[in-house]
């Protein structure tokens, strides 16, 4: 096991890294930027060191910078949370030809599966289910083009082979549209990620949003801790997530689940994965692998009772998976509630100063979060300041103490979207449980036009 080990991020991923550290006895070394200094898990750590101004590209995603505070603390692996470089191939290859452990996938893998159409190759040749669409990158010839939208058939949706978080996406509904659609994403590709590879799928119009989380170490073992449902979106950024996903029957859960592992097994991945789906009318659809712990890694946590971070951790230190499949068990129900810094309906950012700040507690309840009273929310970088999670026997439980322990919770001095998951957990629809990842932006424009109205 690791004696060191430095943490390559900032805000409650990288206080959650630093616990999981100090429960494994390692020593942690934080790096941060001026404007995070006086962030909560600098004071904790063993060591800090900034590595730069407050811009990102500055500190947070300056690989020297990072690679050189291993070097002068005498680290042994480096950690990268999410975000960031936690999904840079070239970080990853970068660390360990430094001579460092990287706790996440091989830069092989991280770079099969970040290019969406190579990842797509992979999992069909794996048995995983696919979206329709498109065999590999669209090509620049226009009437291929309109053949492949023709026999996937219409809503198409143009996406970046390179893209991620959202972002490098077009819903096409009419051949008249079609072209310019793809010219358009072909560009922002190449400007937003470099590659201007673009795949069409068809634009499933209900979906749902549910992942698989896995595990895999060096030693060919893989196994999967069950589903969460993330389909409570706004523009594809996920704000309320839920395991188990309700009323989808477990033996198909079991079985794409078994064929993710699977998966893992044949590309020989190692470390933490999620696979992505769209679900629709009880079919699974793969859309994309992210290579990294997740921001809703806790409601998988609850349910099962492993410590993912530790997973990673031990998995790069070359160690064997702690359980076997057989050792999983799904218990109870688990929800995350995403705290952002941000106007709970037209979502604008809102740095600044918190003033009073009151987590709640009780039973079944989890908060993981680097914010305090009179801590300074910068305003370089995204707006989540926390996660709040509800656990119970029940998901009608786990939504009772979620509904309580947001009426508990204070923040004042900025604004946060703390009003929007009240309502959304009184929501009968949500309530109700299988909304698809429309729901939420189709509920917002209803509120915006009622407001509007004299």
């Amino acid at each position: 096991m690791f004696d060191k080990i430095l943490i390559a991020n900032r805000g409650e991923i990288a206080l959650r890294i630093q616990r999981a550290c100090r429960e494994l006895g390692i020593k942690t070394v934080v790096v941060f930027s001026t404007a995070d200094k006086e962030a909560k898990y600098v004071k904790l750590a063993d060591e800090a060191v900034c590595i730069g101004p407050a811009p990102s590209p500055l500190s947070y995603l300056n690989m020297p910078a990072i690679i050189s505070a291993a070097e002068v603390t005498d680290a042994e692996a480096i950690h990268p949370g999410y975000g960031f470089l936690s999904e840079n191939a070239d970080f990853a290859e970068r660390v360990e030809k430094s001579g460092f452990a990287f706790i996440g996938p091989t830069a092989a893998s991280i770079r099969l599966m970040g290019d969406k159409v190579s990842a797509k190759r992979a999992m069909i040749k794996a048995g995983v289910p696919c979206v329709p669409g498109s065999e590999g990158a669209l090509t620049a010839n226009p009437k291929e083009i309109i053949a492949t939208a023709k026999s996937v058939g219409y809503p198409v949706i143009i996406k970046a082979a390179g893209g991620g978080g959202g972002r490098g996406m077009r819903v096409v509904h009419t051949e008249a549209a079609l072209l310019n659609a793809v010219n358009m994403t072909k560009e922002e590709a190449g400007r937003a990620f470099g590659n201007p590879e673009v795949y069409m799928e068809k634009f499933l119009e209900k979906p749902r949003h549910v992942e698989i989380q896995i595990l895999a170490d060096t030693h060919g073992n893989a196994i999967w801790l069950g589903e969460r449902d993330c389909s409570m979106q706004r523009r594809h950024q996920k704000v309320i997530e839920e395991a188990p996903a309700p009323g989808i029957d477990r033996r198909l859960i079991a079985k794409i689940g078994e064929r993710c592992a699977e998966a893992c097994r044949k590309i020989g991945y190692r470390g933490a994965g999620t696979f992505e789906f769209l679900y629709e009318d009880g079919e699974f659809f793969f859309i994309e692998m992210n290579t990294r712990v997740q921001v809703e890694h806790p409601v998988t946590e609850m349910i099962t009772g492993v410590d993912i971070v530790q997973e990673q951790i031990r998995i790069a230190a070359g160690l064997k998976l702690s359980y076997r499949q057989k050792d999983i068990v799904f218990r109870g129900h688990a929800i995350e509630c995403r705290l952002n810094a941000e106007d709970p309906f037209k979502f604008t950012p809102s740095p600044g100063k918190i003033g009073s700040f009151h987590m709640p507690g009780g039973p079944g309840i989890r908060v993981d979060s680097h914010a305090y009273s009179g801590y300074v929310v910068p305003s370089h970088y995204d707006s989540m300041i926390g996660k709040l999670i509800s656990y119970g026997n029940t998901r009608e439980q786990a939504i009772r103490r979620m509904q309580i322990a947001l009426s508990e919770m204070v923040i004042d001095g900025i604004t946060t979207n703390v009003p929007l998951h009240r309502e959304l957990m009184l929501d009968p629809n949500f309530i109700e449980g299988g909304t698809s990842i429309h729901y939420l932006e189709h509920r917002l424009e209803e509120q915006a036009a009622s407001r509007g109205k004299p």
